[in-house]
């Protein structure tokens, strides 16, 4: 069974960064997709970056150069590296976790339904 636990999320001022984690277990991340979500007050969720079990990666248009998502396999732990914060980047962010037979995203990977594993979210606060 997978698990998944987001860390890392916080309050902070308007152009600082943060870096989010997400510990898995029962996750081999070399024949899963794993994904980033956030969703913001009165909002839909939406994928904003996912790496795949090659360490390939993805991202939304609307926050690359930004958002940098990155693992580690010895830990099984993702992370996602978000710099020059915005206040519209005030938002739940989520992990979540699919099993891939190659371990690789699909073209589909911001759709939530893509994922059946999620973590239970990190706040993410961010004031102007």
């Amino acid at each position: 069974q997978v698990q998944l636990m987001e860390s890392g999320g916080g309050s902070v001022q308007s152009g600082g960064s943060l870096r989010l984690s997400c510990a898995a277990s029962g996750y081999n991340p070399r024949t899963h997709c794993l994904a980033w979500f956030r969703q913001a007050p009165g909002k839909e969720r939406e994928g904003v970056a996912a790496i795949d079990g090659h360490g390939k990666t993805s991202y939304a248009e609307s926050v690359k150069g930004r958002f940098t998502i990155s693992g580690d396999d010895f830990t099984n732990t993702r992370y996602l590296q978000i710099n020059n914060l915005k206040p519209e980047d005030t938002a739940t962010f989520y992990c979540a976790a699919r099993m891939s037979n190659f371990g690789t995203c699909s073209s589909s990977w911001q759709r939530e339904t893509e994922y059946a594993y999620w973590g239970q979210g990190t706040q993410v606060t961010v004031s102007s």
